[in-house]
């Protein structure tokens, strides 16, 4: 259980500093998130949130919260994976659009504009140490997702 708590919550600081860069790179480096990239934000914290619900809960909740926690981060894969898509089809837009209205109006949305509304555009390439911002999303959330399917499969 001990090792458990410890990734779970290990996880959810991942999730909250990856927040954190997020915040950083829309407030100083100017680069707005797009509707993609709020799903993705949505996801991190719905991944850190089950993360530190499941780390103070009983042992016989592990696997629950892990596979939770997994089903977030597969989510967030395929968001990844789409907006790569979308920036490799510069036709295809996600930008203004519906999307990005529904999102909008998301109470969270409301409550935390800053860290919850979509005003880029997903086909923006924004650089950052060599990658663009969904590669490095698609690299956190397979990283995420192997930590948890190793915690929701573990023996004992």
């Amino acid at each position: 259980m001990k090792s458990s708590r410890s990734l779970f919550l290990c996880v959810a600081l991942l999730c909250v500093a990856l927040l954190g860069v997020a915040l950083y790179l829309q407030i100083v480096e100017e680069m707005l998130p797009c509707p993609l990239c709020v799903i993705q934000r949505y996801l991190f914290a719905v991944i850190a949130l089950i993360c530190i619900v499941f780390a103070w809960l009983p042992s016989g909740a592990v696997r629950t919260g892990a596979g939770l926690g997994l089903l977030g981060a597969l989510g967030g894969i395929a968001s990844a994976s789409w907006h790569l898509w979308t920036q490799a089809h510069p036709g295809i837009s996600c930008g203004i659009d519906p999307l990005e209205a529904s999102l909008n109006t998301i109470p969270t949305a409301r409550l935390i504009p800053l860290l919850f509304k979509a005003d880029g555009l997903c086909a923006t390439p924004y650089p950052f140490f060599g990658l663009s911002i969904p590669q490095w999303s698609l690299i956190w959330f397979v990283i995420i997702a192997l930590l948890l399917t190793r915690c929701a499969f573990k023996r004992g």
